[in-house]
């Protein structure tokens, strides 16, 4: 199946930026989200970030223009859902949240729309139960910022279909993107596996006072020739994010070690979520660092 029509549903950090990628290569594109603020604040935000490229010469006039004509914004799901061949979840990274907005979506969109979650931890497997279509149903995890960076992961589950998965890399291809098809579902796919195990050891070390996170960053960086140090790369996707993400694993494992770290939790609590409130492990709103 062709996908030519594309609907967003979440229009936080990632979900503007992933309907803006479809937008600008072509796709008829819905944003939806259920707070009308979102709305306006992500259309605030892509104006500013497309304009920069204009000025840049990343991008025409004309292109940018045709791109916000491909973009509509909704808070209704069922407009955003009704007539979409594709639809792709950005909300919280909870599952309770992500079923009930899987189960609203089966009843609004028709029977051939793929039904694809962004979720960075959450199987498909545990969205598509909850659907009448769970050979249409598989991750595609795109990576923050999504209008940077290049490499999306298709999960399937169990049931999705060859048809649904090629037409997923298809549409990967299409918004010049290189998809990486995992074949079997595991929590935390390949980069978040890669990342825990890194970010998870960064924090102990720090927790138990080894070294000062800025020093662990800096290791990072000069040692091993990363681009972020872990806390960067925290602040920089958002702590809340790894924090739900720990907190899914804890529900599935009951294992003590996978509970999010106590400084994970004292941030999520306060507030200081990393780039998009201005604060995190690092202070940004000091160093004019765009937080949205």
């Amino acid at each position: 199946m062709g996908i030519k029509k594309v609907a967003v549903i979440g229009a936080g950090s990632m979900g503007h930026q992933i309907a803006m990628l479809s937008a600008l290569n072509g796709f008829q594109t819905t944003l939806q989200d259920i707070n009308e603020h979102a709305l306006k604040k992500a259309k605030d935000q892509l104006e500013k970030r497309m304009q920069e490229w204009v000025d840049k010469n990343k991008l025409t006039q004309e292109q940018k223009d045709v791109a916000f004509r491909n973009l509509y914004v909704t808070t209704s799901m069922e407009e955003a859902a009704v007539d979409a061949d594709l639809v792709i979840e950005a909300v919280v990274e909870k599952l309770e949240i992500k079923q009930e907005v899987f189960q609203q979506l089966d009843q609004f969109a028709p029977k051939k729309t793929i039904l694809a979650t962004n979720s960075s931890t959450i199987v498909s497997s545990k969205l598509a139960e909850v659907t009448s279509r769970p050979d249409k149903v598989c991750n595609m995890h795109y990576f923050f910022p999504p209008l940077v960076m290049d490499c999306i992961e298709v999960v399937r589950n169990e049931k999705t279909s060859d048809e649904t998965i090629a037409a997923v890399m298809e549409y990967c291809n299409n918004i010049g993107r290189y998809p990486v098809l995992m074949e079997k579902e595991i929590y935390g796919f390949i980069a978040n596996r890669l990342l825990f195990a890194i970010s998870n050891e960064a924090i102990r070390l720090y927790e138990q006072g080894y070294a000062d996170f800025k020093d662990i960053d800096m290791v990072a960086k000069k040692a091993l020739a990363h681009p972020l140090g872990p806390f960067e790369i925290m602040d920089l996707s958002g702590i809340d994010v790894g924090y739900y993400a720990n907190l899914e694993l804890y529900k599935e494992t009951g294992d003590p070690k996978d509970k999010p770290a106590k400084s994970l939790q004292e941030k999520v609590k306060e507030g200081h979520l990393g780039r998009k409130t201005g604060k995190g492990w690092y202070d940004y709103s000091k160093k004019g660092v765009e937080t949205s």
